[in-house]
């Protein structure tokens, strides 16, 4: 099953017919995509789903209608075990930019963590999560595909904003403060996050 996003609301991939009751299911093969995508950014539908038997035709499908952005970037912990968060759009977001022809996306991934914030000296570890959402450039729909990778560092330095991205303040948050952003963040940014990550501390 994928989640794509529509600005947080979720179109949902999956190998099942049905999901339930709530949800317009269609198959993915017969599904008029751009107009779904359509009604869904206007709140004519709520729910959609789009189904096919094969899961890893899901996607396939879906990138055949859509032209696929290909981003990189990184949930950033330092010694202390905070959290590097960047604010732009008013929402809290995490560091993360388009890959350029020839780079890897760990490369990417790095690249892009140290232009919106000025950390330095990043380790990347292990692929946290693939996340998908819909966009529209030059008015047209397009599907960012965004790679987010672990990383660390013992960089101890001054926080730089990248402003010509819009990006106006970069933080280090503690669980308790990172928790609090990401209720001002996007679902998709919330996906990367394990369930117990949310769960409210029991103080003795």
């Amino acid at each position: 099953m994928y989640k794509v996003f529509i600005n947080d609301v979720p179109i949902i991939l999956s190998t099942d017919k049905n999901i339930g009751a709530k949800y317009t299911s269609i198959s993915i093969k017969k599904a008029k995509i751009k107009s779904l995508i359509k009604k869904v950014s206007k709140g004519e539908i709520e729910h959609l789903h789009l189904y096919h038997k094969k899961e890893h035709k899901l996607l396939k499908h879906l990138k055949k209608k859509l032209k696929v952005i290909v981003a990189g970037g990184g949930l950033v912990r330092n010694p202390d075990g905070k959290m590097l968060f960047i604010y732009r759009n008013k929402k809290w977001d995490l560091p993360k930019g388009k890959a350029e022809k020839g780079e890897t996306i760990e490369e990417t991934s790095i690249r892009e963590v140290e232009e919106e914030t000025g950390v330095e000296n990043l380790k990347i570890g292990e692929l946290i999560k693939v996340t998908y959402h819909i966009l529209k450039r030059k008015g047209k729909f397009k599907l960012k595909e965004t790679h987010w990778f672990a990383m660390t560092t013992d960089y101890a330095g001054d926080l730089i904003p990248q402003e010509d991205e819009g990006i106006t303040k970069v933080k280090w948050k503690n669980k308790k403060k990172a928790k609090k952003a990401l209720k001002k963040s996007y679902e998709n940014i919330r996906l990367l996050f394990p369930d117990d990550f949310f769960e409210e501390e029991v103080t003795s």
